[in-house]
């Protein structure tokens, strides 16, 4: 056991990809918990493109933050912290690919691109360095090589230009077989988070990988992208979007399996050693999938530690708790019976400045929108982060306020889609996420401590 600098306790929580508990050791941990004196314990889990080292960075900038804010909570106890450190796959945001001058329909893939753009161009070896070090298994870890060295086979034969059309199909071909490995099957996440699977069962992945680097803006997007300009280079442009996508596909569904099999049961764990013990889960990202999830597993309604749920800039979907009602897919979502294990409110913030969830998050369902009925199911795919929680009840709406502290009124029960438009904005720390990671500041951490302050269980003994 850690502690901040003030003195309150501070665990980490380090899970492997399938949940499993690396450290601490379970029972010590229920021992600390139990003699620390906390009664109120807040846990954290970063999310997506982040290694231990940068999560422990938000949290030592986050807890600090929202220990402040507990001060002027009343209904809190002695607070305590936990981080989670879970393996997100990690893509660079360095661009994969150099839009070719003027438009035209010249590979970003070649030389003379990359040398008027002054850009790098991400080789497919660079790619598969970056995202080896979260996968342990070594089949897994070979196919992720291979995906590398046919992207860079791929760039040689479109260099050389002496390929034929065949190869350059066989290629491909190989290439997304290689992938449909390593993405997790349509039925190991809800169907209102497997908008991407459609992408890996493509019947003709040429195509739906020129559709792909459009899509993403890889190359520019034209009437038809068969038979326009160089398809081969766009294909190859599209297959490093495919292997974001990828990453972004496994990295969701495995959120929510260390959340359900791993944060889940633990906090059942620690419940049984402090039974007077309240938890507030608070996520960012996909770490806010993970912490959701972990309520399928916390138990019964009656027995469940969690008293209250804080989901920064979410990357899974709306739905997710939503009722059959007004729901596009027809029925409930996958956390929707599980919503009466928080005794207390259920929160989620949005900004149209996080590009990561509003702008790339629904482009990675692209081939599923083929089955958009009407406009009025054009937001099937969006993400938490990009507009809050959708046909959920009770639901309430207010602004997070930048300048000075929003007059919070939380209800147990009751879901909240807050506008943080004004605060979660600084679009400068990345130019492809855009404020996604703006969640470093007082209002959010004064969200936080209001969220968990309004739970509506009895105080600790």
């Amino acid at each position: 056991m850690d502690a901040l600098v003030t003195g309150e306790p501070c665990w980490e929580l380090v899970f492997d990809e399938h949940g499993r508990l690396l450290g601490p050791d379970r029972e010590e941990l229920v021992t600390q918990v139990a003699g620390s004196g906390v009664a109120d314990l807040f846990v954290l889990s970063h999310g997506w493109n982040q290694d231990a080292a940068a999560a422990r960075r938000l949290y030592d900038d986050l807890f600090p933050l929202v220990l402040e804010a507990c001060g002027g909570v009343g209904t809190l106890g002695p607070v305590g912290f936990a981080g989670v450190l879970w393996p997100s796959v990690w893509f660079p945001e360095t661009p994969a690919h150099v839009p070719a001058p003027g438009g035209s329909g010249q590979s970003s893939a070649g030389a003379a691109t990359e040398a008027a753009s002054g850009a790098h161009v991400l080789s497919g070896a660079e790619i598969a360095d970056s995202l080896l070090p979260s996968f342990t298994d070594a089949g897994e870890q070979q196919a992720v090589r291979e995906i590398g060295a046919l992207i860079d086979r791929g760039q040689e034969m479109l260099r050389a230009g002496v390929a034929t059309e065949a190869e350059e199909e066989q290629l491909i071909r190989d290439l997304h077989a290689v992938a449909r490995s390593l993405a997790p099957a349509a039925s190991e996440v809800a169907v209102e988070d497997a908008g991407e699977s459609a992408l890996f069962a493509a019947g003709s992945p040429t195509v739906a990988y020129q559709g792909l680097a459009e899509v993403f803006g890889s190359t520019p997007q034209v009437a038809s992208v068969q038979g326009v300009g160089d398809w081969f280079g766009k294909a190859l442009d599209g297959s490093k979007d495919m292997v974001r996508v990828l990453s972004f596909t496994i990295m969701k569904a495995r959120a929510g399996t260390v959340g359900a099999t791993g944060l889940g049961p633990l906090l059942v764990d620690l419940a049984g050693g402090s039974p007077h013990l309240r938890v507030h889960l608070v996520g960012h990202s996909f770490g806010a999938r993970l912490v959701s999830f972990a309520l399928s597993t916390v138990g019964t309604p009656e027995s469940s530690p969690v008293c209250s749920l804080t989901l920064l800039q979410g990357a899974f979907s709306h739905f997710a708790f939503s009722t059959a009602e007004d729901n596009p897919f027809g029925k409930a979502g996958a956390l929707h019976e599980y919503a009466d294990r928080v005794h207390g409110p259920l929160v989620a913030t949005y900004s149209p400045h996080d590009y990561a969830v509003g702008r790339w998050y629904p482009k990675a369902s692209f081939l599923s929108r083929d089955d958009t009925q009407d406009t009025s199911d054009a937001s099937r795919w969006d993400g938490l982060g990009g507009d809050g929680f959708r046909a959920v009840e009770p639901l309430e709406r207010f602004a997070l306020l930048a300048q000075e502290p929003t007059p919070f009124a939380l209800a147990p029960g009751t879901f909240y889609r807050v506008d943080a438009e004004t605060v979660i904005n600084n679009v400068e720390q990345s130019a492809f996420s855009g404020a996604h990671s703006d969640i470093r500041k007082v209002p959010v951490a004064r969200l936080v401590a209001a969220a968990a302050g309004a739970h509506a269980r009895p105080p600790s003994d």
